[in-house]
């Protein structure tokens, strides 16, 4: 493309300075030749008064002389009664020439060796047609003509030169934002998703780089959720599993039951395998759509439908209050749904058995705050947990329980916050922004709260006040 639109601008360029340089070239040799003939004029001029008036050799002498062109110029008198003819100055025109220039009274123009003569007819005070002769040398003709054309072949070849220039410099301009666009290109399809193209060039290619760029965040984000979507469904295999570890411990001793826990030891083992490489990527949780949402209590009590058999069985006492009217959030069902078998997983993965544990919803006026507590033994390090959440698993954790929770919260503009809880174990608090605005708090998204257990109901019935 470069080459290309060198070679087209020098075309273009070079038929212009043609069809421009040579018809003034020709004007500027026809402007030297009338030049140097307008000159010839003005010499035979100055002689003619001088004529009219007298017809003395010696004094035409003195006034040619005058003239300054004595050495180019001619005068031819006829005879006339008792006066001879006079001729002053070397002859170079032909004697029929100037027969006919007095015969016919105008002036005119021949050609003779090494230039052109100018013979002018001057009337006599006697009647008679005098010749002035005006001798142009071919040098006085050509005088500046060299240098006029030198320079305009000059400029032409500087306006050549020029137009190559600018024409290889917006190649440039557009040959390299074109090459960047397709190692952009290459790079993408070599699986190299950090890869993006500069905006720049002309508008067009301007253009394809901001298109280049969206597709390519287009999939890194379709990759992130897809990478996501495995973690999520790995993670709800978690729920069963947890069941049927369960399960498994009732079984008793023997070969059978110890095989049944070793397989449901080895699936969970790769589950939690599938999590981790799943999450490789960071995804982005886009947030539910207009009229998008689900009824809170309603989720809560079919999920603890599901877990209370479970508790029951365990000797775990179980509390849900705040469920008893419709409470609507901006949240698809299934994600909260999600959500609380990750959190109630890890109540039943990490507390003893006969450990109790709650859930509470609390509808305010721009939030619904999701509290799940548990009696266990609290967790040592919040902070470290929250970590796991933001990143990849570690302490026999996979991390994504709390990661899911996290982007449910603040997909809608809320949080989560883990602290003690008034059972005396963990309490995780899951404020769900109800507008869409960034919620009225004075830590940080996804923070550790600790409070005095005797703050807890409080501080549930002022959900705007919670830290």
């Amino acid at each position: 493309m470069r080459w290309a639109l060198v070679k087209v601008c020098l075309a273009v360029t070079t038929m212009v300075v043609v069809a421009f340089a040579v018809p003034l070239g020709l004007v500027i040799r026809e402007m030297a030749r009338d030049r140097a003939f307008s000159n010839a004029e003005r010499e035979a001029a100055a002689v003619a008064p001088a004529l009219s008036i007298t017809t003395d050799r010696d004094q035409l002498e003195r006034v040619v002389a005058s003239a300054g062109s004595d050495a180019g110029m001619a005068v031819h008198i006829p005879a006339s009664g008792d006066t001879a003819a006079v001729d002053l100055g070397r002859q170079r025109a032909a004697a029929d020439d100037i027969a006919t220039v007095r015969r016919l009274g105008r002036a005119s123009t021949t050609e003779v060796p090494g230039g052109s003569t100018l013979l002018q007819p001057v009337a006599l005070s006697s009647g008679e047609i005098a010749v002035v002769e005006v001798y142009i040398p071919e040098a006085e003709v050509t005088n500046g003509l060299t240098t006029a054309w030198a320079v305009l072949a000059g400029v032409g070849i500087a306006l050549i030169v020029g137009s190559v220039a600018v024409a290889d410099r917006l190649g440039v301009r557009m040959v390299r934002p074109a090459q960047r666009l397709v190692e952009g290109a290459h790079e993408l399809g070599e699986g190299k998703l950090g890869a993006r193209v500069p905006e720049e060039g002309p508008n067009e290619l301007r253009l394809a780089a901001v298109a280049f760029n969206s597709m390519a965040d287009q999939v890194v984000q379709l990759l992130a959720n897809e990478r996501e979507l495995a973690a999520d469904l790995s993670h709800r295999l978690r729920t069963p599993l947890t069941v049927l570890r369960l399960n498994a411990a009732s079984l008793g001793d023997g070969p059978a039951a110890e095989q049944t826990r070793a397989a449901v030891a080895q699936l969970e083992h790769e589950v939690d395998t599938i999590i981790r490489t799943a999450r490789e990527a960071k995804p982005q949780t886009v947030a539910a759509g207009p009229g998008a949402g689900c009824d809170a209590a309603e989720v809560v009590r079919e999920r603890m439908a599901f877990w209370s058999a479970l508790a029951e069985d365990e000797g775990r006492k179980v509390r849900v209050a705040g469920v008893d009217r419709p409470v609507r959030i901006p949240v698809a069902r299934a994600d909260l749904a999600a959500a609380l078998d990750a959190l109630l997983g890890n109540v039943f993965r990490h507390t003893a058995e006969g450990t109790a544990f709650a859930v509470d919803v609390h509808n305010g006026e721009d939030a619904v705050i999701v509290l799940v507590s548990d009696a266990g033994p609290g967790i040592s390090d919040p902070e470290a947990a929250m970590a796991r959440g933001r990143g990849s698993g570690s302490a026999g954790s996979t991390g994504l329980g709390l990661d899911i929770v996290r982007r449910l919260a603040e997909s809608t503009g809320g949080d989560v916050r883990i602290g003690s809880s008034v059972l005396g174990g963990t309490e995780v608090r899951i404020w769900i922004q109800l507008d869409g605005r960034e919620p009225v708090r004075r830590g940080h998204r996804g923070s550790v709260r600790r409070r005095r257990p005797g703050r807890l109901v409080s501080t549930f019935n002022r959900p705007r006040s919670l830290p």
